[in-house]
């Protein structure tokens, strides 16, 4: 099976939906599927075999392209469709695996070149255009809406990631038998060409030990530091965490050297900074790191609808996880697997706190978050649900 993939994004970079391609190409491939990649100038390269990474040109002058809609991906998403269109005229693929808008240019050459069509559906795209609030435009919007249903309906097969997802796919597309639900529940180290990660290896000046003392807990957060992740109430509640147990220490790993900058200030004014350790975009081992040497794991996110990629990771840890009780979390968390707060500074430390001092409860959760991994998340699971989709080709 020829399988032209196309991702719009800085591929690889340390973020969500980037992981999530990596994860399906690379299960894609243990599957046997021979792969062109098709992906912005900008990011890392991987070594996954079977896979032909086709990059278009990186405008490095334009800058870093963002979370979510923006006028950059706009720009590059024309050199995306020129190079489509090229390797449409001189190749012939079977298949063609589109990540978001990617399916609107595939699906607009679908019955001229004559392909299978995967949708690969992390985010509903007209609900991105309003939650980055990249447009108010009814018209823009219902645009997007009405291709994204027309893609819903053409597409061979669909993949979403999260339960709300799948069930606004629902309320939309007839054949369900070519909708998948597959969720982000696999987190190996990616493995990256050349020396790149040594390159970001080397910039970590710090060890865990050096910060965290022998008779402290610690808690890690690691992730984007976006507004939706809830960091600004993770480090306010460090403040009554404090008052009640001072032995703690916080690493949050990720983010902007400018996000760093905002959350190192907020910890300024709470009187925590001394308490926090703020790492910046770290790669992806020193994250793995800092979790395996934690006492507790944090999900402090405030808003949105799709299970976070590090929730199956935290899930897997055998730690205890302390995560803020929104739909984000409850699709795939529960009160037996978790210990879920509502989002204020106030209920995540009373949280944090009764991880801290019920050892037992806390066991018993770990424990029983491990179960649910292996039982519904675990590779052979994800491995088994993308396998029997391409078997409907």
């Amino acid at each position: 099976m020829k399988t032209l993939v196309i991702a719009p994004q800085p591929f690889f970079s340390p973020r969500g939906t980037p992981f999530s391609v990596y994860y399906r190409t690379m299960i894609s491939s243990e599957l046997g599927v021979k792969m062109d990649f098709l992906t912005y100038g900008e990011g890392q390269d991987v070594d996954i075999p079977n896979v032909n990474i086709i990059r278009i040109p990186r405008f490095k002058m334009l800058g870093n392209v963002k979370l979510g809609p923006s006028p950059l991906k706009l720009f590059l998403d024309i050199f995306i469709i020129l190079k489509m269109l090229q390797l449409f005229i001189t190749k012939k693929y079977d298949v063609v695996h589109a990540h978001e808008e990617a399916v609107f240019f595939a699906w607009f050459f679908k019955p001229i070149f004559k392909y299978k069509l995967i949708y690969d559906m992390h985010s509903s795209l007209p609900q991105q255009l309003t939650n980055f609030q990249f447009t108010t435009s009814k018209f823009l919007i219902n645009t997007f809406k009405t291709l994204e249903d027309k893609c819903l309906h053409s597409a061979d097969a669909i993949i979403t990631i999260c339960p709300d997802l799948r069930d606004y796919v629902n309320t939309i597309i007839t054949k369900k038998e070519k909708h998948f639900l597959i969720e982000n529940s696999i987190f190996e180290p990616v493995k990256q060409k050349n020396n790149q990660q040594k390159i970001t290896e080397a910039e970590l000046d710090f060890k865990v030990e050096d910060i965290v003392k022998s008779d402290e807990q610690l808690l890690v957060y690691a992730g984007t530091l976006e507004k939706y992740q809830g960091i600004d109430i993770l480090v306010k509640s460090m403040k009554d965490v404090i008052e009640k147990n001072n032995k703690v220490k916080l690493i949050i790993a990720g983010g902007t050297k400018e996000q760093v900058d905002e959350f190192s200030k907020l910890a300024n004014e709470f009187g925590v900074s001394n308490f926090i350790k703020f790492t910046g975009r770290v790669a992806q081992k020193y994250a793995k790191e800092f979790s395996a040497k934690a006492d507790i794991l944090l999900s402090p996110r405030s808003d949105g609808t799709n299970t976070p990629l590090k929730i199956y990771e935290q899930l897997a840890s055998g730690k205890p996880l302390v995560a803020t009780r929104i739909y984000s979390h409850t699709q795939v968390l529960t009160d037996d697997v978790s210990f879920l707060v509502e989002p204020n500074p106030q209920e995540m430390a009373k949280g944090i706190l009764a991880a801290i001092n019920d050892k037992e409860l806390s066991k018993r959760k770990a424990d029983n978050a491990l179960m649910l991994y292996e039982k519904e998340y675990s590779r052979t699971v994800y491995t088994s649900k993308l396998k029997k989709l391409l078997e409907t080709l």
